[in-house]
């Protein structure tokens, strides 16, 4: 097995998947994994032949228990650790990310381990799989996203009440609630992901981009002139149609 903290590859045409790699620590995202992934999620965005992305984790236990506490307290310090997450953005970086990017879950996704799959477009689970944000419990807020990304897909105040007890929910319940989008047996996760995943490099790469678009940016708009977004973005398209 490498030793590297995050690992890419290219499985299939057009398909591009980068796995946490520290599964003797429940993948629990440090720093330097942190760099990593920045690094990779930037390689897929600069290459165009990667048209869909998927985050898996590596070993049985979880996709991630989220960020790792043992470096919580220690160097680099609090201001350069605010000023490399500034300068490498990861958040912000799979936020506007115009390919499609799917969350292969399993086992445990804590913290910053379903903040992360909170900015996919699209959370498969396997049946073992528990959500949780402990960070309450811990002192501190979910500072990746949590308490914006988990209203904007579950009901608002089932969202609250994950977020301020920080007790953790089944796989099951995550889909009642549509904070994933399918529930299948752990040993079919990485064929139903990849399935899917080959699905969506087939399709345009533009027209894709564009409904991505559409969505992310209609969720902060009022709806009429989210419907006018759209209508733009159609008529774009159709011309681009027209002119094959």
């Amino acid at each position: 097995m490498s030793d590297a903290l995050v690992l890419y590859d290219k499985p299939f045409d057009g398909v591009a998947s980068i796995t946490l790699n520290r599964p003797e620590a429940l993948n629990a995202i440090n720093m330097a994994m942190r760099d990593d992934l920045w690094t990779f999620v930037q390689a897929c965005l600069l290459d165009p032949d990667v048209r869909v992305l998927i985050f898996r984790g590596e070993g049985p236990r979880a996709f991630s228990a989220g960020a790792d506490i043992s470096e919580f307290g220690t160097a680099p310090s609090l201001h350069e650790s605010r000023e490399a997450r500034h300068q490498r953005d990861l958040w912000a970086l799979l936020e506007d990310l115009p390919i499609p990017t799917i969350a292969a879950l399993h086992g445990f996704c804590f913290g910053a381990g379903i903040e992360l799959p909170l900015y996919c477009d699209l959370r498969i689970a396997a049946e073992d799989t528990r959500i949780g944000l402990p960070e309450v419990t811990l002192g501190y807020i979910p500072s990746a996203g949590g308490t914006q990304m988990m209203p904007r897909l579950a009901p608002p105040g089932a969202a609250a009440g994950l977020i301020l007890s920080g007790d953790p929910i089944d796989a099951r319940q995550a889909l009642r609630w549509g904070i994933v989008h399918r529930v299948v047996a752990s040993d079919q996760l990485d064929a139903s992901v990849n399935a899917i995943a080959q699905r969506l490099a087939e399709a345009d790469a533009e027209l894709t981009s564009a409904v991505k678009r559409s969505v992310r940016r209609g969720l902060d708009l009022p709806m009429s002139a989210a419907i006018r977004q759209d209508a733009q973005t159609a008529r774009r398209l159709a011309n681009r149609l027209s002119d094959r």
